[in-house]
């Protein structure tokens, strides 16, 4: 397992045409040191209901791109996608020139009428993959808030968490971010959307406890050092 992982959480606005929102992600990768990088919940086109068609298709162009771009680095994101049955928010985890990880959006957010436009993925899409030896998982947003879903996750080194929150409830995500890391022992990463009505709490939570938050930077850069997990692990056993 690799000892640190230096990381970049993109807080992005989400702007048009949507080719520019895939710029933005581009000269990320292009410029940024990280091994990790994780850009905000629909990042690439918003939740464009009104145009779903053209936004699973620029979606799908733009999972094309960066899989070309993308080798060593990790690059995590959500985009809106067509299942059988309806359309999807879909996380998407690529690495290696491939994605290696998809899962959809399973607690979908009432209070955004989400449930009008979207269909929720299965909750078991949501478990632990492992990249380079590092043991990651994903919630999207308002997933945060359900412990059921923070149990799936347990044994992680890192949790992602791609989001678009709501700046009414900007505490309530701060929160919920660092418990989730001190009860799974683990460092939880959100990249929030930088839209005006957004929180814009993109943060680093460590498993002591440690918070690393921005509400202003388009980046956010920081370290992982999963050994603190591991002693965290080995003095303060859960179970």
């Amino acid at each position: 397992m690799r000892k640190r992982v230096h990381c970049t959480l993109l807080q992005l606005e989400n702007l048009h045409p949507y080719r520019r929102n895939l710029e933005k992600i581009l000269s990320a990768l292009e410029e940024e040191s990280s091994k990790l990088i994780v850009a905000p919940e629909v990042c690439l086109t918003d939740y464009d209901y009104e145009h779903l068609e053209e936004a699973v298709a620029f979606g799908e162009e733009a999972e094309r791109i960066l899989c070309e771009k993308v080798g060593e680095k990790i690059l995590v994101l959500t985009r809106l996608v067509k299942r059988p049955g309806g359309y999807a928010n879909e996380a998407i985890v690529i690495h290696d020139h491939r994605v290696v990880h998809r899962q959809a959006k399973h607690k979908l957010f009432l209070l955004g009428e989400e449930d009008r436009y979207l269909i929720p993925g299965e909750a078991e899409e949501i478990h632990p993959f492992e990249i380079d030896g590092v043991r990651y998982g994903l919630i999207i947003c308002f997933e945060l808030r359900f412990k059921e879903l923070w149990k799936r996750l347990e044994g992680c080194d890192v949790i992602l968490v791609p989001s678009q929150w709501g700046l009414p409830r900007k505490r309530h995500l701060e929160i919920l971010a660092r418990a989730l890391g001190v009860m799974n022992q683990c460092y939880v990463l959100v990249a929030d959307s930088a839209r005006e009505d957004m929180a814009r709490s993109s943060l680093i939570a460590s498993p002591d406890g440690g918070l690393i938050l921005e509400d202003l930077a388009e980046r956010i850069r920081g370290e992982l050092d999963l050994n603190l997990v591991k002693t965290l692990r080995r003095y303060l056993r859960m179970g």
